[in-house]
């Protein structure tokens, strides 16, 4: 049985070996194994000196943490040139159907705020999960385009 979640946001500088190789790990078992797309995840995005990487992680009675959450965000400039953008936005299979998908989203949203303030926010999402962003005041503002052979939609928060 894990305790709550403890959050954290790092700059690709702060993250120790461990973190890096936590969320690398997840990014591949997430994308690449479980939804089989197969893409360029090492993209130079990470170490941005503004990028930001939201890690959360539950620790057991056995004092073991393991990385159950994870996204980056990015500055202005590396995804969109007019907006900040989230993404790799992924949680552990174990996990899922908890609400650590609500708890990521609304970290996300507040270190967007702390970090890039009052600037909009343009996301790709998969098209099944545009109701999910919906809920984060994401609207979508393209039609579906396919991203790694998966379908995609824009989406922007002002």
């Amino acid at each position: 049985m894990t305790n709550t979640i403890q959050w954290q946001i790092k700059s690709f500088k702060e993250l120790s070996l461990d973190e890096l190789y936590d969320f690398l790990k997840l990014r591949i078992d997430v994308f690449v194994v479980e939804q089989t797309c197969f893409y360029p995840d090492l993209d130079n995005a990470d170490r941005h000196p503004d990028t930001r990487h939201l890690l959360g992680y539950t620790h057991s009675k056995e004092q073991t943490k393991q990385l159950v959450g994870y996204l980056r965000i990015l500055p202005k400039g590396q995804t969109y040139e007019n907006y900040i953008s989230i993404g790799r936005v992924a949680t552990t299979a174990n996990k899922r159907g908890q609400g650590l998908g609500h708890q990521l989203m609304q970290q996300a949203l507040q270190a967007c705020q702390k970090y890039f303030p009052q600037q909009e926010i343009k996301i790709s999402a998969q098209e099944h999960l545009e109701k999910y962003y919906n809920q984060y005041g994401f609207i979508k503002i393209s039609a579906m385009y396919l991203e790694d052979d998966i379908p995609h939609i824009a989406m922007l928060k002002q």
